[in-house]
């Protein structure tokens, strides 16, 4: 009989972007796959049983509680030998679903990124943390992806094994399909001069992701400096606006979201992010891969992978001056420019796919559920 594993989220889109290596692998090994999570449709690759579960975004909607008390009955029904959770939200419900259970499968939480860190207000955080401490006895398994994250994960005990990754690995092969005449193609279909600078951020729009900081920096930047968003969320037309505001929307562009990336990061020069926290964020590794310098925001996430003034900079989150300045620095150093490029390249090959995803595989199958207490 096959074993199998259930695999949650919030949203089929974070399955989509990160997981599906993993679903594919554990199919290779003959497990039954089922994935739980909101907009998941019926074809979705390398599942054998997709649970559309109507996870909202707020934790105190009711949907979330409806969408818990039928993964309960899901996991019942189905007597899974694996449960892998990922995203803040769905890994609260879903650990909620198993609490009390006396037979119960083994459960990873796969931790992205808290969404606290000592910035944090501290009534939001101490909300967040108390989320944790409620599930330590149902995370057998906690996996952590960044430094923060594992110095608080283990501060705290919020597993009741606690693992560090470099992330779920990134597949480069899909990057380098594209070369420099693809990139200069697109500049071209872009209407961005050959000798412009351009400055790229591909990711959702949001408050967490604060895109305003680099809009804000382009009036700090020569005219040849070009920004770049790609993306969709809750703040773009809010940026696009401010862009507008600050009449500097001549030389931003907004392209929505781009489903082939590799050439977006050939056309560009640097990769500029903005990010109030991050997990080990994969528009980072990609950049790195095709030898962009990284400037970007100190908060944990980047400061794992940027190491300032060695393969990009850092600039205090929120600080649209000190961004443009960095921005400045290497247009004006060709030399320390090709310092940054050269081992961005050498920082991100530890991130590869096929080295990262044997190894997380290895902590998966090794997780078991254990009756009683956390571990002493």
């Amino acid at each position: 009989m096959k074993k199998k594993v259930l695999m949650t989220a919030s949203v089929y889109a974070h399955i989509r972007n990160f997981h599906l290596p993993y679903l594919k692998e554990f199919q290779r090994l003959e497990w039954e796959t089922h994935v739980g999570c909101r907009g998941i449709g019926q074809n979705a690759p390398y599942v054998d049983k997709a649970i559309e579960l109507s996870f909202e975004k707020k934790m105190l909607e009711p949907a979330n509680l409806r969408a818990t008390r039928m993964l309960r009955r899901q996991i019942r029904s189905e007597s899974y030998d694996l449960i892998i959770t990922h995203t803040s939200l769905a890994a609260f419900f879903t650990r909620l679903a198993v609490k009390g259970m006396k037979e119960r499968p083994a459960l990873i939480n796969v931790v992205h990124g808290y969404l606290f860190d000592e910035d944090t207000p501290l009534v939001k955080r101490w909300i967040l943390m108390a989320a944790e401490f409620l599930m330590i006895r149902e995370t057998d398994l906690l996996i952590v992806m960044n430094e923060w994250d594992w110095q608080a994960a283990g501060k705290y005990r919020f597993g009741r094994r606690i693992e560090r990754i470099p992330g779920m690995g990134v597949d480069y092969s899909r990057l380098d399909s594209a070369g420099a005449e693809d990139g200069l193609l697109l500049r071209k279909r872009l209407g961005i001069p050959e000798d412009a600078f351009v400055l790229i951020y591909p990711a959702e729009f949001s408050k967490r992701k604060s895109q305003h900081v680099l809009i804000e920096a382009m009036q700090y930047l020569p005219e040849n400096v070009w920004l770049v968003l790609c993306g969709e969320g809750d703040c773009f037309s809010a940026c696009r606006a401010l862009a507008k505001k600050l009449r500097v929307e001549q030389h931003i562009l907004f392209p929505g979201q781009v489903r082939d990336i590799a050439p977006w990061y050939r056309m560009a020069d640097a990769l500029a992010a903005s990010s109030r926290s991050e997990g080990l964020p994969f528009n980072a590794m990609e950049a790195m891969h095709l030898g962009l310098p990284v400037i970007a925001s100190a908060v944990k996430g980047h400061e794992d992978l940027v190491s300032d003034g060695i393969n990009g900079f850092l600039y205090p989150y929120g600080d649209a001056r000190t961004c443009a300045e960095r921005v400045r620095m290497l247009l004006s150093d060709t030399a320390l420019y090709r310092k940054f490029s050269a081992r961005a390249v050498e920082s991100s090959s530890c991130y590869a796919l096929q080295d990262v995803l044997p190894k997380v595989m290895e902590l998966f199958e090794s997780a078991q559920y254990k009756k009683g207490e956390p571990d002493d």
